[in-house]
């Protein structure tokens, strides 16, 4: 009889036996529901996304497109790209605004000095913002390739956990979820970021 033969031997004995499972730990409930109050949502999210060093911005719906604006300008973005359905009121001629058609090529959408969208839901607990294709957030590779991305999310979207982002989500749709701007890092756990997606994450969270 070889070892392995005989270590197999023993281990079927042993599984052979009756034997009482040892007492287990009670599982703790598990969350599906948070706080539902959105200024707290938008702070515990804005404090979330400033840990992964992505950038916050605060805003009012009356002044979105103002703070829009100066984040760009504080930039120093001249040619930025948007998915149809994001409407961008009071664009200045300083900055050219291009709607992606889908034809774009990457090449094409990494010469863009940056990308802005929309999203779908967003994550407070977890800092994680979900982009799901839909209009006002455009493919997968629009808010990938660009080195900035500039994304816009209203308070309405925001939730506690991620079982309340799961039921808002259509498992359909092709999701990005993106939690602070891209990064890895190597064995000596050395960050690097931009590797697989933009290299400066920029939030504008817009109050109710």
């Amino acid at each position: 009889m070889s070892a392995r033969d005989e270590v197999l031997g023993r281990i079927r004995v042993a599984l052979s036996h009756d034997r009482a499972d040892p007492p287990r730990p009670p599982v703790p409930d598990y969350r599906t529901r948070g706080p539902a109050d959105p200024g707290h949502l938008l702070d515990l999210l804005a404090g979330r996304l400033a840990d992964y060093r992505a950038t916050v911005r605060r805003a009012r719906p009356d002044g979105a497109a103002a703070t829009v604006i100066a984040a760009l300008a504080e930039r120093g973005a001249r040619r930025v790209v948007r998915p149809p359905g994001l409407d961008l009121p009071g664009w200045p001629a300083t900055i050219e605004l291009v709607t992606d058609d889908g034809q774009l090529s990457a090449r094409d959408l990494d010469a863009f000095d940056g990308v802005i969208t929309t999203a779908a839901v967003a994550v407070a607990e977890t800092g994680t913002i979900i982009l799901d294709g839909s209009a006002g957030q455009g493919r997968r590779a629009l808010s990938l390739i660009p080195d900035y991305h500039l994304c816009l999310v209203r308070a309405g979207q925001v939730v506690a956990l991620v079982p309340e982002a799961i039921a808002r989500l259509r498992p359909d749709r092709p999701l990005t979820w993106i939690s602070g701007p891209s990064a890895t890092s190597d064995i000596e756990l050395d960050r690097v970021e931009g590797v697989h997606g933009p290299r400066t994450l920029e939030v504008i969270l817009i109050s109710a």
